[in-house]
């Protein structure tokens, strides 16, 4: 099955990258990227090498929070328990870093184990040397082929099921918060998330996963129009803040991986704008945190190219709000210690 239809990110090239390079603005600008990956796939290995050589590139890059991505799992032992390799992994290379990458860590635990998660979350704890600050069981599911991740392993209605919930009310106890990754039809369940559980601080992902392709490729106002209702919805409830970012994955549908040369920052933040601005009017910058997604929106644009189009796109609000998007949000969020 192709990338194209099988739902899964785009692969990054390289040299195509290379025919866009862009000076940093606003240097001095301090920057927590709220959400990267690290892993180790065939012929697209994203670690802590590859990361370094990112945030290095002149933004002021001060901490980094991991994210889980179905990497460095665990090869032996019960299945439950796998994935805590991933987040030692992430540990290590915090150590490795001096606490600026994987400053914070999220994990990936079942949810839908039930109470029987506690055993799973305690685990992660201990392997996350002191950096562990959430969980993320990606739930994002579509009817249309073309949409789903099947690695996700995911289906219908997950967020609504007895034993999910059961799990995901153990999280507060702990002290970790809730990743939602969601495709924007799903919303409504997230909220429903946010009502019933709000001592839960719940991060949404990516904006709420706006859907751009397949079936929804041809119907962009009803998308838009649809996820500012739940966007505006989820806002309400204080227990909630967002992710700005994720728009230059292959879900978006936007067709900049397949031009000649990659897109400008300006290209970037005059596409992005209409979501990053309804967004940040509905849940306000203090609630907002702008997030890298790397290594998978690499392929539509480089690390510095994406930095810059969150500068342009913040360069009209206040120092106090640009401090919030840049980096407050993510530091209070997930309780980062900021190496000096």
């Amino acid at each position: 099955m192709s990338t194209e239809a099988s739902g899964r990110p785009l692969p990054v090239d390289a040299a195509w990258l290379a025919l866009r390079q862009e000076a940093v603005l606003d240097p001095g600008q301090a920057i927590v990227d709220a959400h990267h990956h690290l892993w180790q796939r065939p012929g697209w290995p994203y670690l802590l090498e590859e990361m370094r050589a990112d945030i290095e590139g002149g933004h002021d890059i001060r901490a980094t929070v991991f994210v889980q991505c179905r990497s460095m799992y665990r090869t032996e032992g019960p299945q439950a328990l796998r994935p805590v390799g991933e987040t030692a992994f992430a540990a290590d290379c915090a150590r490795a870093s001096g606490g600026r990458v994987c400053s914070g860590i999220v994990c990936h635990a079942d949810l839908s184990l039930g109470a029987a998660v506690q055993e799973v979350l305690q685990a992660h704890a201990e392997a996350g040397g002191g950096h562990l600050r959430g969980v993320r069981h990606s739930t994002g599911w579509d009817a249309d082929p073309v949409v789903c991740n099947p690695e996700l392993g995911t289906h219908a209605g997950l967020m609504q099921e007895a034993a999910f919930r059961e799990g995901f009310a153990q999280l507060a106890p702990m002290g970790l918060s809730y990743d939602a990754w969601a495709y924007h039809p799903q919303l409504g369940e997230v909220i429903e998330l946010a009502r019933r559980f709000p001592a839960t601080r719940i991060v949404l992902n990516h904006l709420g996963g706006p859907i751009g392709i397949g079936s929804y490729a041809q119907r962009q106002d009803a998308v838009f129009a649809d996820w500012r209702r739940d966007i505006e919805a989820l806002a309400a409830h204080d227990n909630v803040v967002l992710k700005l970012g994720g728009l230059g994955m292959r879900l978006r549908g936007a067709d900049f991986p397949r031009r000649p040369a990659p897109p400008s920052s300006q290209e970037l933040a005059l596409a992005w704008k209409p979501w990053i601005e309804t967004a940040i009017e509905a849940f306000g910058a203090r609630r907002c945190m702008f997030e890298s997604n790397f290594p998978v929106d690499k392929a539509t644009c480089s690390y510095t190219t994406l930095w810059n189009a969150f500068k342009r796109l913040a360069a009209a609000a206040s120092a106090d709000e640009r401090a919030a998007l840049f980096h407050g949000t993510a530091t209070d969020t997930y309780r980062l210690r900021i190496p000096s």
